[in-house]
């Protein structure tokens, strides 16, 4: 990760207050983030190694158990419960990555905004983002950037 894409990492990070994750992403995240430093003293992950620490973090999952890291865990209706959280006094909620969750939350229309980042490297294979999504989405650009003179991330909204 480049200064620039760190940096626009760093200013949504800013802007949350919970970190929702679907259980495989957390178990990546889990098995790295508790002890990044020791790992890697890339910029980035000192940054926001004690910033994923200490913010409260929720696990999507009906049979994961939650662990020392794990906030909460949410086993029950999706709708329901993100819809609460929501509803909660505080800053933004954030999920970064998890296509499944995602959609999920997407086909519920509990997305308030993306933020889509295209790396120029061609992996061939893997999942959609909007796998089959039960209604056709539409969206308005907010901004688009290119960091690092390589990364384009661009975020959208619901179109009014």
């Amino acid at each position: 990760m480049g200064p620039e894409l760190s940096a626009y990492s760093d200013a949504l990070d800013r802007r949350v207050d919970t970190l929702l994750f679907g259980r495989p992403v957390w178990q990546m995240m889990v098995g790295f983030w508790p002890n990044a430093e020791a790992i890697s003293q890339d910029p980035h992950v000192t940054a926001f190694a004690p910033f994923w620490r200490a913010t409260p973090k929720i696990v999507f999952s009906h049979g994961y158990p939650g662990d020392e890291w794990t906030t909460r865990v949410v086993r029950g209706d999706l709708q329901a419960e993100v819809t609460a959280l929501k509803a909660q006094p505080g800053a933004d909620l954030l999920l970064t990555g998890g296509v499944s969750l995602a959609a999920a939350l997407t086909d519920l229309g509990l997305v308030d905004e993306y933020h889509i980042a295209v790396h120029p490297v061609v992996l061939g294979g893997g999942r959609k983002l909007f796998a089959e999504p039960k209604q056709r989405l539409h969206l308005r650009t907010g901004e688009s950037h290119l960091l690092d003179g390589q990364v384009v991330v661009t975020s959208y909204k619901l179109a009014d």
